[in-house]
């Protein structure tokens, strides 16, 4: 298996339309399989053992067939980064055609997070909003933004973890005194065991993160085992990792929530087409095509780079005794 990853192996350098999170180029290993291709692309400051279920992720992908997909179509959220500027924050939005619900990233400055929500309802009166903090408020910070926000614009359909830690997550649902939900997202797909998380009274809505968290079969098992409502995303992946986590998203019955599947609408390159039409996105496995691959073929060097990072998270993974008997084997 591991001879095919690297025989197959393609890296692509992914220009973005805007900064995100410090992003400006994502880049991303492929190869392909029996089933189709694999994107394995854990953010650079990831080690192996942290890598590991980002590429058991990418070979289901290549060799394991999708499951059966119950929608055609996934609805799905905008995505908004953290700019200032209502000119800025309208352009972006108009990247996402249709998109009844805006994901805004927020955190750092709270007054700069009010504006930025602001002209996000300017752009799109009737919007949803969802606020994504990355874990960055402390539980009186998450207080006083939340209600701040409340008071401007009433409800949200949900923020995404706002605090970095179950205990918090806790704390912050019983000080609110008003109805809201929050999504769980690091504080799941970083820990160690999800399954051992009791997520009662903390988190309310579950992100999947195909990727990080392993493979579609192993997303859908944690989320059957919280129970709650789940919201399928993407962590800045090419068409090829859109395509995984689509495939994830079609796999569930009902669709409560957007998914947060649009993120190549942020990059100004892709390996593949995947259009984004009223607000939804059509479930389909992509195939590179030639030209996208040799456009943004990265430099020999960083093939050096990702054959090793490949190698690395392999040899972590054999050596971990859950990754070789239920992942890798």
């Amino acid at each position: 298996m591991l001879d095919s990853i690297l025989e197959s192996l393609r890296v692509v350098n992914l220009p973005t339309k805007t900064d995100f999170r410090s992003i400006t180029h994502r880049e991303v290993a492929l190869f392909s399989g029996a089933a189709g291709w694999g994107e394995f692309a854990p953010f650079l400051e990831y080690g192996p053992r942290e890598s590991i279920p980002w590429l058991v992720s990418a070979i289901e992908s290549a060799c394991v067939p999708a499951p059966i997909a119950k929608h055609e179509w996934i609805r799905v959220n905008a995505t908004l980064p953290a700019v200032n500027g209502q000119e800025k924050v309208a352009e972006i939005l108009s990247w996402f055609p249709g998109c009844d619900t805006i994901k805004i990233k927020v955190g750092a400055n709270l007054q700069e997070d009010l504006v930025r929500i602001s002209h996000a309802k300017s752009a799109r009166p009737s919007a949803r909003i969802r606020l994504d903090v990355n874990g960055n408020w402390s539980v009186d910070q998450a207080v006083t933004a939340l209600r701040a926000t409340y008071e401007n614009f009433g409800e949200i359909e949900y923020v995404e973890q706002p605090c970095a830690t179950l205990d918090e997550l806790r704390e912050l649902k019983k000080k609110i005194g008003f109805p809201f939900l929050i999504a769980g997202d690091e504080v799941i797909r970083k820990s160690a065991d999800p399954f051992a998380l009791d997520l009662r009274g903390a988190v309310d809505v579950v992100m999947l993160k195909v990727a990080p968290l392993g493979g579609i079969r192993r997303a859908r098992e944690i989320a059957d085992h919280h129970g709650l409502p789940s919201v399928v995303s993407s962590a800045l992946d090419s068409a090829v990792g859109i395509s995984t986590g689509l495939r994830l998203a079609a796999s569930f019955d009902s669709q409560t929530f957007s998914a947060g599947l649009a993120t190549g609408q942020l990059l100004a390159g892709d390996v593949a087409e995947f259009p984004l039409v009223d607000g939804r996105i059509q479930v389909a496995q992509v195939m590179p095509t030639l030209e996208a691959l040799a456009k943004y073929e990265a430099t020999p060097d960083r093939y050096t780079f990702w054959r090793e990072r490949v190698m690395q998270t392999w040899d972590a993974g054999a050596r971990d005794q859950v990754a070789r008997e239920e992942w890798i084997a």
